[in-house]
């Protein structure tokens, strides 16, 4: 098997030297990356789905893990037996895909409900680590504690974020953050994700960013054309487009994952079809960026919409990075 594995590994790279693509072996969590939620429900299926259907993801989160624990597909996953969960997982590794889980959420206001953040922290690492999976995603979306402007959902954040990675250290599992991208505008006097990032920043892997369900701009039409989404956002919340969180949050280019509704059905505002986001991906690409794509969720998003959002701009080629084959490459990019 493993004589198979290599020759199929050689003939891939072969394929990608003849037609010029420049390769390195991607170490765990370097760019693109390719990021899926999962949170609905789907008829006959119990845990993740199989690889084959999200094949050209390198990143699958199960939705979510609340201050009163696991719900949804977080809870599909915690119902598995312990040996159903490493077999399932080292499926995913092979096909080079990570397993993460989803703090918070919509649901969950932790600042503002007065959780300790170094308890919960401490709390959900363990949960992470009792059901094994590669790290965390922080989607903290406590609008209160936010928009007080007094610098506590802040410094919440900052001693969560602190204590997870003293319990999930860094090259063993992944941190991600999920922010809203307004919440990158200077408009926030007390900093909001630019505090964050300025404390922080070092321990997070990278962001996957929401430019969805922002209500921006006219009619909420922010984040839906490549110029708002890449290089200028509207007034309303100005300095939050990918560039631009990068020149005035100081957020690298290789961690800002743009992440869009896989259907209109899957948020309120910010959709943009797959061909269309693909092009804007391509733009971002010529100027230097290289994050990657996140979609917000499965099933509506799956291995045709990442083939289409990412392959046809060069990110990713699903023809050379079969599933059954355990490793992944991608472009070589300045970092």
């Amino acid at each position: 098997m493993r004589a198979v594995s290599l020759f199929a590994a050689g003939t891939t790279i072969l394929a990608a030297l003849v037609q010029g693509i420049p390769l390195e072996r991607a170490p765990d969590g370097t760019t693109p990356h390719f990021v899926v939620y999962h949170n609905a429900w789907v008829s006959g299926q119990t845990g993740p789905p199989d690889v084959s259907k999200i094949s050209g993801f390198n990143t699958f989160i199960l939705s979510f893990l609340l201050l009163r624990g696991p719900v949804d597909q977080a809870t599909q996953w915690a119902s598995l037996s312990s040996d159903t969960q490493i077999s399932t997982k080292n499926k995913y590794a092979a096909a080079g895909i990570k397993l993460m889980v989803s703090a918070f959420g919509a649901t969950d206001t932790p600042a503002s409900a007065g959780a300790d953040p170094t308890r919960t922290a401490n709390s959900m690492a363990s949960w992470v680590k009792k059901n094994h999976l590669d790290g965390i995603d922080v989607d903290f979306e406590d609008f209160e504690a936010i928009n007080a402007a007094d610098g506590r959902g802040e410094k919440w954040l900052i001693t969560f974020t602190r204590t997870l990675r003293n319990a999930l250290p860094v090259g063993q599992y992944l941190i991600t953050h999920a922010p809203l991208a307004p919440w990158f505008s200077p408009k926030y006097t007390a900093g909001a994700y630019t505090k964050v990032h300025k404390e922080v920043g070092s321990l997070i892997d990278w962001y996957n960013i929401q430019f969805y369900n922002q209500a921006c701009g006219p009619f909420g039409s922010d984040y839906t054309n490549c110029r708002g989404l890449l290089t200028k956002s509207s007034a309303t919340y100005p300095k939050t487009s990918v560039f631009e969180i990068s020149a005035t949050a100081g957020v690298p280019l290789n961690k800002i994952v743009i992440g869009k509704p896989g259907t209109k059905r899957d948020a309120n505002t910010g959709y943009i079809d797959p061909n269309t986001l693909a092009g804007c991906m391509s733009q971002g690409t010529a100027k230097g960026w290289n994050g990657g794509a996140m979609a917000w969720q499965f099933p509506n998003a799956d291995a045709d919409w990442i083939r289409t959002v990412a392959a046809k701009h060069g990110l990713f080629n699903p023809l050379l990075f079969p599933a059954s084959v355990p490793w992944v490459w991608t472009q070589v990019s300045s970092r």
